[in-house]
Protein backbone atom coordinates (compact mmCIF):
# COMPACT_ATOMS: atom_id res chain seq x y z
CA UNK A 1 0.00 0.00 0.00
CA UNK A 2 0.91 3.50 -0.52
CA UNK A 3 0.38 6.46 1.08
CA UNK A 4 1.38 8.80 -1.55
CA UNK A 5 -2.32 10.10 -2.13
CA UNK A 6 -3.59 9.96 1.44
CA UNK A 7 -4.55 12.40 3.91
CA UNK A 8 -3.95 12.16 7.38
CA UNK A 9 -5.30 14.48 9.78
CA UNK A 10 -3.09 14.78 13.22
CA UNK A 11 -4.73 16.56 16.17
CA UNK A 12 -2.17 17.77 18.30
CA UNK A 13 1.01 19.52 17.63
CA UNK A 14 2.72 17.48 20.82
CA UNK A 15 5.48 15.68 20.92
CA UNK A 16 3.82 12.72 19.49
CA UNK A 17 1.55 14.35 17.14
CA UNK A 18 4.60 15.42 15.28
CA UNK A 19 6.83 12.40 15.45
CA UNK A 20 3.31 11.00 13.81
CA UNK A 21 3.43 13.61 11.50
CA UNK A 22 7.19 13.02 10.78
CA UNK A 23 7.01 9.28 10.12
CA UNK A 24 3.80 9.29 7.95
CA UNK A 25 4.89 12.21 5.76
CA UNK A 26 7.85 10.51 5.63
CA UNK A 27 5.96 7.53 3.62
CA UNK A 28 4.59 9.88 1.19
CA UNK A 29 1.26 11.08 2.72
CA UNK A 30 0.09 14.65 3.03
CA UNK A 31 -0.21 15.50 6.34
CA UNK A 32 -2.08 18.01 8.41
CA UNK A 33 -1.18 18.88 11.88
CA UNK A 34 -4.20 20.53 13.91
CA UNK A 35 -3.90 22.56 16.87
CA UNK A 36 -5.74 25.43 18.40
CA UNK A 37 -2.68 26.64 20.53
CA UNK A 38 -0.87 29.16 18.36
CA UNK A 39 2.87 28.64 20.12
CA UNK A 40 2.16 24.71 19.29
CA UNK A 41 1.70 25.68 15.83
CA UNK A 42 4.83 27.46 15.89
CA UNK A 43 7.04 25.35 17.18
CA UNK A 44 5.89 22.35 14.67
CA UNK A 45 8.56 22.48 11.82
CA UNK A 46 11.11 22.82 14.15
CA UNK A 47 9.97 19.86 15.99
CA UNK A 48 9.52 17.98 12.82
CA UNK A 49 13.36 18.54 12.04
CA UNK A 50 14.07 16.96 15.42
CA UNK A 51 12.28 14.38 14.73
CA UNK A 52 13.30 14.05 10.80
CA UNK A 53 17.01 14.06 11.95
CA UNK A 54 16.13 11.37 14.52
CA UNK A 55 14.76 9.02 11.61
CA UNK A 56 17.51 9.76 9.41
CA UNK A 57 20.18 8.98 12.02
CA UNK A 58 18.12 5.93 12.15
CA UNK A 59 18.35 5.36 8.82
CA UNK A 60 14.56 5.15 8.45
CA UNK A 61 14.20 8.02 6.05
CA UNK A 62 12.73 7.73 2.87
CA UNK A 63 12.96 9.52 -1.14
CA UNK A 64 10.14 11.40 -2.24
CA UNK A 65 7.87 12.98 1.12
CA UNK A 66 4.78 14.02 1.48
CA UNK A 67 4.03 17.64 2.66
CA UNK A 68 3.25 18.53 6.21
CA UNK A 69 0.83 21.64 7.21
CA UNK A 70 -0.54 23.33 10.05
CA UNK A 71 -3.72 25.21 11.27
CA UNK A 72 -5.87 25.79 14.11
CA UNK A 73 -8.58 23.73 12.94
CA UNK A 74 -9.77 20.16 10.99
CA UNK A 75 -13.14 21.36 10.18
CA UNK A 76 -12.71 21.58 6.24
CA UNK A 77 -10.33 18.67 6.00
CA UNK A 78 -12.35 16.31 7.90
CA UNK A 79 -14.26 15.00 4.76
CA UNK A 80 -11.26 13.89 2.53
CA UNK A 81 -8.89 12.45 5.19
CA UNK A 82 -8.28 8.66 5.01
CA UNK A 83 -7.17 8.47 9.21
CA UNK A 84 -7.48 11.18 11.60
CA UNK A 85 -5.25 10.54 14.58
CA UNK A 86 -6.21 12.15 18.06
CA UNK A 87 -2.94 12.93 20.17
CA UNK A 88 -4.62 15.22 22.55
CA UNK A 89 -4.23 15.14 26.26
CA UNK A 90 -4.80 11.90 28.19
CA UNK A 91 -7.96 13.60 29.20
CA UNK A 92 -11.52 11.45 28.99
CA UNK A 93 -13.66 14.69 28.78
CA UNK A 94 -11.36 16.47 25.74
CA UNK A 95 -11.46 12.90 23.89
CA UNK A 96 -15.30 12.45 24.34
CA UNK A 97 -15.67 15.73 23.13
CA UNK A 98 -12.86 15.76 20.38
CA UNK A 99 -14.63 12.63 18.96
CA UNK A 100 -18.22 13.36 19.31
CA UNK A 101 -17.23 15.95 16.45
CA UNK A 102 -15.23 13.54 14.43
CA UNK A 103 -18.79 11.28 13.94
CA UNK A 104 -20.48 14.05 13.23
CA UNK A 105 -18.15 15.60 10.88
CA UNK A 106 -15.48 13.74 9.16
CA UNK A 107 -16.22 10.76 6.06
CA UNK A 108 -18.05 8.00 6.53
CA UNK A 109 -14.74 6.04 5.71
CA UNK A 110 -12.19 7.77 8.01
CA UNK A 111 -10.37 5.67 10.36
CA UNK A 112 -10.77 7.47 13.86
CA UNK A 113 -8.01 6.80 16.23
CA UNK A 114 -6.62 8.15 19.03
CA UNK A 115 -2.49 7.79 20.25
CA UNK A 116 -4.17 7.38 24.15
CA UNK A 117 -1.80 5.38 26.34
CA UNK A 118 -4.28 4.06 28.71
CA UNK A 119 -7.95 5.08 27.93
CA UNK A 120 -9.84 2.11 25.94
CA UNK A 121 -12.01 3.69 22.83
CA UNK A 122 -15.01 2.55 24.33
CA UNK A 123 -14.45 4.86 27.19
CA UNK A 124 -14.38 7.91 24.51
CA UNK A 125 -17.36 6.56 22.35
CA UNK A 126 -19.31 4.30 24.48
CA UNK A 127 -22.48 3.39 21.41
CA UNK A 128 -21.12 0.16 19.84
CA UNK A 129 -22.67 1.67 16.45
CA UNK A 130 -20.75 4.73 16.59
CA UNK A 131 -17.31 2.69 17.16
CA UNK A 132 -17.80 1.21 13.97
CA UNK A 133 -14.36 3.16 12.42
CA UNK A 134 -12.89 3.82 16.16
CA UNK A 135 -9.93 2.56 17.42
CA UNK A 136 -6.70 2.87 19.80
CA UNK A 137 -3.43 3.57 17.46
CA UNK A 138 -0.87 3.15 20.37
CA UNK A 139 2.99 3.90 19.86
CA UNK A 140 5.76 3.40 21.47
CA UNK A 141 7.45 6.89 22.16
CA UNK A 142 9.18 8.10 20.02
CA UNK A 143 7.26 6.50 16.98
CA UNK A 144 9.43 7.92 14.77
CA UNK A 145 11.84 5.54 15.06
CA UNK A 146 10.06 2.79 17.71
CA UNK A 147 7.80 1.43 14.85
CA UNK A 148 6.24 -0.72 16.82
CA UNK A 149 1.65 0.38 17.23
CA UNK A 150 -0.75 -1.14 19.08
CA UNK A 151 -4.27 -1.33 17.25
CA UNK A 152 -6.92 -1.59 19.72
CA UNK A 153 -10.71 -1.92 18.96
CA UNK A 154 -13.88 -1.69 21.09
CA UNK A 155 -16.39 -4.14 20.74
CA UNK A 156 -18.30 -2.38 17.98
CA UNK A 157 -15.34 -1.72 16.07
CA UNK A 158 -15.62 -3.40 12.03
CA UNK A 159 -12.65 -5.41 10.89
CA UNK A 160 -12.28 -2.98 7.89
CA UNK A 161 -11.41 -0.08 9.85
CA UNK A 162 -8.84 -2.34 11.41
CA UNK A 163 -7.60 -3.57 8.10
CA UNK A 164 -7.33 0.37 6.79
CA UNK A 165 -5.20 1.00 9.91
CA UNK A 166 -2.92 -1.57 9.51
CA UNK A 167 -2.83 -0.82 5.94
CA UNK A 168 -1.75 3.03 6.47
CA UNK A 169 0.32 2.21 9.55
CA UNK A 170 2.69 -0.90 7.96
CA UNK A 171 2.88 1.45 4.54
CA UNK A 172 4.47 4.14 7.17
CA UNK A 173 6.72 1.15 8.49
CA UNK A 174 5.34 0.01 11.31
CA UNK A 175 4.95 -3.18 12.91
CA UNK A 176 1.08 -3.62 13.82
CA UNK A 177 0.13 -5.32 16.90
CA UNK A 178 -3.48 -5.93 16.06
CA UNK A 179 -5.33 -7.12 19.74
CA UNK A 180 -8.37 -9.23 20.00
CA UNK A 181 -9.93 -6.81 22.27
CA UNK A 182 -9.58 -4.04 24.90
CA UNK A 183 -7.71 -4.63 27.82
CA UNK A 184 -6.71 -1.95 30.39
CA UNK A 185 -2.71 -1.26 29.37
CA UNK A 186 -2.95 -2.59 26.09
CA UNK A 187 -0.28 -5.18 25.81
CA UNK A 188 2.49 -2.43 26.36
CA UNK A 189 2.10 -1.06 29.22
CA UNK A 190 0.82 -4.29 30.81
CA UNK A 191 4.57 -5.75 30.13
CA UNK A 192 6.02 -2.67 31.02
CA UNK A 193 3.78 -2.23 34.32
CA UNK A 194 4.75 -5.84 35.28
CA UNK A 195 8.17 -5.02 35.14
CA UNK A 196 8.05 -1.86 37.13
CA UNK A 197 5.43 -2.62 39.84
CA UNK A 198 8.19 -6.06 40.60
CA UNK A 199 11.12 -3.33 40.67
CA UNK A 200 9.39 -1.24 42.66
CA UNK A 201 8.34 -3.77 45.25
CA UNK A 202 12.12 -5.06 45.25
CA UNK A 203 13.49 -1.85 45.78
CA UNK A 204 10.84 -1.29 49.19
CA UNK A 205 11.66 -5.18 50.17
CA UNK A 206 15.04 -4.05 50.15
CA UNK A 207 16.52 -6.65 48.11
CA UNK A 208 18.35 -4.44 45.61
CA UNK A 209 18.18 -0.69 44.99
CA UNK A 210 16.90 1.48 41.73
CA UNK A 211 20.78 1.02 40.64
CA UNK A 212 20.98 -2.69 40.94
CA UNK A 213 17.48 -2.97 38.76
CA UNK A 214 18.52 -0.59 36.53
CA UNK A 215 22.06 -2.38 35.94
CA UNK A 216 19.90 -5.49 35.94
CA UNK A 217 17.79 -4.91 32.54
CA UNK A 218 20.17 -2.43 31.34
CA UNK A 219 23.43 -4.77 31.32
CA UNK A 220 21.13 -8.31 30.96
CA UNK A 221 17.32 -8.14 30.01
CA UNK A 222 17.80 -5.44 28.40
CA UNK A 223 20.15 -6.38 25.00
CA UNK A 224 18.28 -9.56 24.84
CA UNK A 225 14.85 -8.21 24.80
CA UNK A 226 15.88 -5.83 22.34
CA UNK A 227 16.68 -8.96 19.84
CA UNK A 228 13.83 -11.17 20.67
CA UNK A 229 11.19 -10.88 22.85
CA UNK A 230 10.72 -13.08 25.93
CA UNK A 231 8.88 -15.84 24.20
CA UNK A 232 12.18 -16.60 21.75
CA UNK A 233 14.41 -15.46 24.75
CA UNK A 234 13.46 -18.40 26.36
CA UNK A 235 13.16 -20.94 23.04
CA UNK A 236 17.27 -19.07 22.30
CA UNK A 237 18.20 -19.57 26.07
CA UNK A 238 17.18 -23.09 26.95
CA UNK A 239 17.91 -26.50 25.06
CA UNK A 240 14.87 -27.95 24.17
CA UNK A 241 12.80 -24.84 23.60
CA UNK A 242 10.10 -22.85 25.39
CA UNK A 243 8.35 -26.60 26.35
CA UNK A 244 12.00 -27.29 28.28
CA UNK A 245 11.84 -23.83 29.59
CA UNK A 246 8.34 -23.78 30.70
CA UNK A 247 8.94 -27.46 32.36
CA UNK A 248 12.13 -26.05 34.09
CA UNK A 249 11.07 -22.67 34.91
CA UNK A 250 7.14 -22.96 35.42
CA UNK A 251 6.97 -23.90 38.50
CA UNK A 252 9.52 -20.78 39.97
CA UNK A 253 7.79 -18.27 37.94
CA UNK A 254 4.55 -19.80 39.27
CA UNK A 255 5.04 -19.82 42.87
CA UNK A 256 6.86 -16.29 42.10
CA UNK A 257 3.82 -14.75 41.19
CA UNK A 258 1.56 -16.63 43.48
CA UNK A 259 3.95 -14.97 46.26
CA UNK A 260 2.76 -11.66 44.98
CA UNK A 261 -0.85 -12.47 44.60
CA UNK A 262 -0.60 -13.18 40.76
CA UNK A 263 -1.60 -16.56 39.60
CA UNK A 264 -0.48 -17.94 36.41
CA UNK A 265 -1.21 -21.55 35.18
CA UNK A 266 1.02 -22.93 33.47
CA UNK A 267 -0.71 -25.57 31.94
CA UNK A 268 -0.05 -27.85 28.72
CA UNK A 269 -2.47 -26.41 26.52
CA UNK A 270 -0.90 -22.82 27.38
CA UNK A 271 2.45 -24.15 26.65
CA UNK A 272 1.53 -26.19 23.39
CA UNK A 273 -0.23 -22.80 22.00
CA UNK A 274 2.65 -20.84 22.87
CA UNK A 275 5.39 -23.52 21.00
CA UNK A 276 2.62 -23.77 18.24
CA UNK A 277 3.01 -19.84 17.92
CA UNK A 278 7.17 -19.87 17.66
CA UNK A 279 7.27 -22.58 15.25
CA UNK A 280 5.18 -20.56 12.90
CA UNK A 281 7.53 -17.92 13.53
CA UNK A 282 10.80 -19.94 13.42
CA UNK A 283 11.00 -23.61 12.32
CA UNK A 284 12.90 -25.82 14.47
CA UNK A 285 15.93 -26.35 11.47
CA UNK A 286 16.17 -22.87 12.06
CA UNK A 287 17.26 -22.47 15.40
CA UNK A 288 20.58 -23.62 15.94
CA UNK A 289 21.26 -20.41 12.90
CA UNK A 290 19.23 -18.45 15.28
CA UNK A 291 20.85 -19.07 18.47
CA UNK A 292 24.53 -18.54 16.43
CA UNK A 293 22.89 -14.70 14.88
CA UNK A 294 22.01 -13.54 18.19
CA UNK A 295 25.32 -14.41 19.90
CA UNK A 296 27.06 -12.19 17.15
CA UNK A 297 24.25 -9.89 17.49
CA UNK A 298 24.25 -9.07 21.36
CA UNK A 299 28.02 -8.38 20.93
CA UNK A 300 27.62 -6.14 18.18
CA UNK A 301 24.56 -4.58 20.36
CA UNK A 302 27.15 -3.94 23.69
CA UNK A 303 29.90 -2.57 21.74
CA UNK A 304 26.89 0.13 20.47
CA UNK A 305 25.59 0.80 23.16
CA UNK A 306 28.77 1.27 25.58
CA UNK A 307 29.75 3.66 23.01
CA UNK A 308 26.95 5.64 23.43
CA UNK A 309 27.38 5.60 27.10
CA UNK A 310 30.89 6.41 26.88
CA UNK A 311 29.23 9.43 24.93
CA UNK A 312 26.80 10.37 27.57
CA UNK A 313 29.15 9.90 30.20
CA UNK A 314 32.07 12.42 28.28
CA UNK A 315 29.06 15.16 27.82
Amino acid sequence: MSLKKSRIVILGAGSIGVAFAATLSEAGASVLIVDPDAARRMSVHASLAQQRAAIAKAGLSRTDPGPVDVAASAEDHLGSAQMVLECGPEDITIKQAIFANLLANAGPDTVLATASSAIAISRIVSEPADQARCIVAHPVNPPSVLRVIELVPAMGTVRDTMTAAEGIFQAAGFATVALGHEIEGFVLNRLQGAVLREAYRLVQEGITDVAGIDDIMRLGLGPRWALSGPFETAELNTPGGIRAHAARMGPAYKRMGEARGETVDWNDDLVSRVVDERRALLRDDQIANRVAWRAQAVAQLIAARDTLMKDAEDD
